[in-house]
């Protein structure tokens, strides 16, 4: 429930969450981020000004902005210092109508918190409050596709529209063999959420609505053990605005080094950069440019804004030696009398990552000892499916194959410690199979009663991602079509099943028309209801979100096909 002083004083109407027309919702924030971005790309920026304001007030805005926090962000069920969660239609209703009445006069602190990290420290984390996010989420709505019409084409993290395997591919297309440019500054910043200085961020990103709420929200400090600590520097991670306050922080990289573009977005210039948030990697072609890059200009450019290099993890090295990025390794490999360069790119998922993988799968194995074989299907399929989509589009068929014979020896400790008094041959009969119809493969693991089976690691064949163009933004209308053909695209991370339903409605959801791929639990929808003679052929089921089908079933919610007609319900 919310605060007592968030209820008082309630306008004569209020919101019912359940019957929130999230269609039109959607349009109109698309429509004023979309006039933002014309506006900035026009140099009018009083006009600017004005459609950020008209955001910030939108009632739209605040509607979608209270779905992104309390039901779609991974963090939506952890509270902040108030020890308040959002999880009822009802709240959330309550929350729309406290925050378009509601002033805030002083940003709460965060509640520091901690995560464990891939080299074993510990990850800090600020979680501010539910109230504090939802208006994050306003001011990031009015201030995002301003800067969108100025990032560099080279930012690929925590941007829309883009993401870890657009930078990738980047890299795929500067580390080639014949290509020139075979140096690589491996560059990582030091506590870079944590230490950005404020006046800096603040001076960049200049005057604008919602910026006294930005710099209270930096200066807001945290509590860690019921102690508060003040904040005099970095942007708290955990904040929805966070990673865009940090994208224009780290804004100008190919400016500093000197990279420029031919008018096709080809590089012309002896450096190249590829950003993925904090983490950076800069190619050059030889080994004295990248050296000065490591040791005078990145450091310049970063003191500026309060950063510098992590001495231990920074390092210049040749394509030959390899380097990791975004959970990936990169090298050049020698093929003599191969390929006419005498090397190959091989860019594959990284042994720190494949270990990785491993413990994470192995303590499930060891959570689920005890458990029936219909609860192992369902809490590793989700996490094979997952890592596999993933690494899918590098040369992963080996670490594959490797990860399916590890898996086969989980497979075998599992069963041997449920049914220890068993024979071998009586295992196997109970366990094994070809249980997935499509394959010609006998040693499936699963369940022969249901029908269930355990996802193996190589049947996800190997697919290129398609790199986003240059500066290319969803934020721009006049890329519509180009973006609807990439939101289609994601289809492909689905199961069989649902893979020919997004793709039929283009990848968005048939009740809100948002991304079906935008976090929340996506749900087969039937037109006719089973329990009244419904089937589940593909001309009777639709996709839709969790909490779209629960405005369906409510009574309350109307979803469309693709085309736009009305479905029968």
């Amino acid at each position: 429930m919310m605060r007592d002083r968030l209820t008082a004083n309630r306008t004569a109407k209020q919101t019912d969450w359940n019957t929130v027309n999230w269609r039109q919702a959607n349009r109109n924030v698309r429509r004023l981020r979309q006039r933002i971005f014309r506006a900035t790309q026009a140099g009018d920026w009083d006009k600017v000004q004005s459609l950020q304001r008209l955001m910030l007030r939108s009632y739209s805005n605040t509607l979608l902005s209270v779905r992104r926090v309390t039901q779609t962000n991974q963090g939506r069920k952890t509270p902040g210092v108030d020890k308040l969660v959002v999880k009822t239609p009802a709240a959330r209703s309550q929350l729309v109508d406290a925050l378009m009445r509601y002033q805030p006069w002083r940003a709460s602190p965060t509640r520091r918190v901690y995560i464990p990290k891939a080299n074993g420290t510990q990850r800090p984390l600020g979680i501010p409050t539910i109230l504090d996010r939802c208006l994050q989420a306003r001011v990031k709505n009015a201030l995002e596709p301003c800067w969108e019409a100025q990032f560099e084409g080279s930012s690929y993290g925590f941007r829309p529209g883009r993401g870890c395997h657009d930078a990738i591919v980047k890299i795929y297309e500067l580390a080639r063999p014949n290509k020139r440019k075979k140096w690589v500054v491996d560059a990582d910043i030091k506590g870079a959420f944590d230490t950005i200085d404020h006046q800096f961020l603040l001076e960049t990103i200049g005057p604008c609505p919602g910026k006294e709420l930005i710099k209270q929200w930096l200066r807001a400090g945290y509590i860690d053990g019921n102690v508060f600590h003040p904040t005099t520097a970095g942007t708290p991670q955990g904040g929805v605005i966070s990673p865009l306050l940090a994208n224009i922080a780290l804004h100008g990289l190919e400016a500093a080094l000197g990279v420029k573009h031919r008018k096709s977005g080809e590089i012309r210039s002896s450096r190249a950069v590829v950003r993925y948030a904090d983490d950076f990697v800069v190619f050059c072609e030889s080994k004295a440019d990248a050296e000065r890059v490591q040791t005078q200009i990145l450091p310049a450019w970063l003191q500026t804004r309060g950063l510098t290099l992590s001495a231990e993890k920074t390092r210049v090295v040749h394509l030959t030696e390899g380097f990791d990025f975004l959970g990936f390794n990169i090298r050049h490999y020698k093929t003599p009398n191969r390929t006419r360069t005498g090397y190959k790119l091989h860019i594959k998922p990284s042994k720190q990552t494949v270990g990785q993988i491993r413990q994470k799968l192995r303590e499930q194995w060891q959570r689920l000892r005890g458990t029936n074989i219909i609860a192992v299907l369902a809490w590793l399929n989700p996490i094979i499916r997952g890592e596999a989509h993933y690494y899918r589009i590098a040369d992963a068929a080996k670490t594959f194959h490797g990860l399916d014979n590890w898996m086969f020896q989980r497979e075998v400790r599992y069963v041997r410690h449920t049914h220890p008094q068993k024979s071998w041959t009586w295992q196997r009969r109970r366990y094994w199979g070809q249980l997935h119809r499509e394959r010609a493969d006998h040693w499936v693991f699963g369940d022969k009663q249901t029908g269930g089976y355990l996802l193996k690691f190589s049947w996800f064949p190997i697919k290129r991602h398609v790199l986003v163009n240059g500066t290319a933004s969803p934020d721009d209308p006049r890329l519509a079509d180009y973006w609807a053909q990439r939101e289609a695209r994601q289809a492909h991370t689905l199961p069989a099943r649902t893979k020919q339903l997004a793709q039929k409605q283009g990848g968005v959801c048939a009740l809100c028309s948002m991304s079906l791929f935008n976090g929340e639990e996506i749900q087969v929808h039937h037109k006719q209801p089973r329990s009244a003679g419904g089937t589940d052929a593909a001309s009777n089921c639709t996709l839709v979100h969790l909490y779209c089908q629960q405005q369906i079933h409510s009574g309350k919610g109307t979803p469309r096909t693709a085309r736009g007609e009305l479905l029968l319900l």
